[in-house]
């Protein structure tokens, strides 16, 4: 199933978890892939490696506008054009509301909301030059849910989906389009290191498919809307989330 065959893929938090799932099936389908992450992302790399590919691995603070540019140069340097945009990166701190600081507020809303801006600034050139694009921005199915202590994550997350929907209708005539995907509660090493496995459990027994989310779980969902089956779907949010939230 080649079904990315030949395009050009760049993915934001790749360095574990579903980024780094996602750089794997993407890979498989024979994608063209850079992984970036704020940390070396060589465990990505590696794994892309005992499959045979090759893939580029950037260190990279996405929320930095300076940085950001630079990877969409690098990109385009290298391999002429960026096809598929995966905004995958996100930091979560449980935060009761009385002691969230402005401060701790300001790094969620950047690195999981700035960051989607940022990096879609830095490849939208060239995308608009090919004129086909996909641009996949992680939202979250708590937005559906009563989750304490999440308010700057929450905001966060709603922001993606307005972004998703406006971003849309701008570049729909370049043949580009931009969708959001909801995960449930997945399992992993953020999620395994912050969340008790017994409240993993009980979120995976609300949902229609009762089984705890793995980040391949998720994938599939952002392979089809990266792919060229997805052509006529656009300013979507997709909760891929074993049916907990439905919208």
């Amino acid at each position: 199933m080649k079904s990315h065959q030949n395009r050009v893929a760049v993915v934001t938090g790749a360095a574990r978890g579903i980024g780094q799932a996602v750089c794997r099936q993407l890979a498989d389908r024979g994608a063209s892939v850079i992984a970036v992450d704020i940390a070396e992302p060589a465990e990505t790399l590696d794994q892309l490696a005992e499959s045979g590919h090759k893939a580029l691995g950037l260190v990279a603070d996405v929320s930095d506008p300076d940085r950001t540019r630079e990877i969409g140069d690098e990109v385009r340097e290298r391999y002429g054009r960026c096809d598929i945009l995966v905004n995958n990166v996100g930091i979560y701190p449980f935060v009761d509301i009385g002691d969230l600081t402005y401060e701790t507020w300001r790094k969620v809303l950047t690195v999981n909301l700035d960051s989607q801006f940022l990096m879609t600034k830095a490849v939208l050139p060239s995308m608009k030059d090919a004129g086909w694009g996909r641009i996949v921005n992680l939202t979250s199915n708590s937005i559906g849910l009563v989750v304490p202590g999440l308010s700057a994550y929450m905001a966060s997350k709603m922001g993606a989906i307005g972004f998703t929907r406006a971003l849309a209708n701008d570049v729909a005539a370049h043949g580009i389009t931009v969708n959001a995907v909801g995960p449930t509660l997945t399992r992993t090493p953020g999620v395994v290191s912050a969340v008790s496995p017994d409240l993993q459990e009980i979120v995976s027994q609300g949902q229609a498919i009762k089984k705890i989310g793995e980040a391949d779980d998720v994938v599939g969902t952002i392979l089809f809307l990266t792919s060229e089956d997805s052509h006529f779907v656009t300013g979507q949010t997709i909760m891929a989330d074993g049916g907990l939230v439905r919208l």
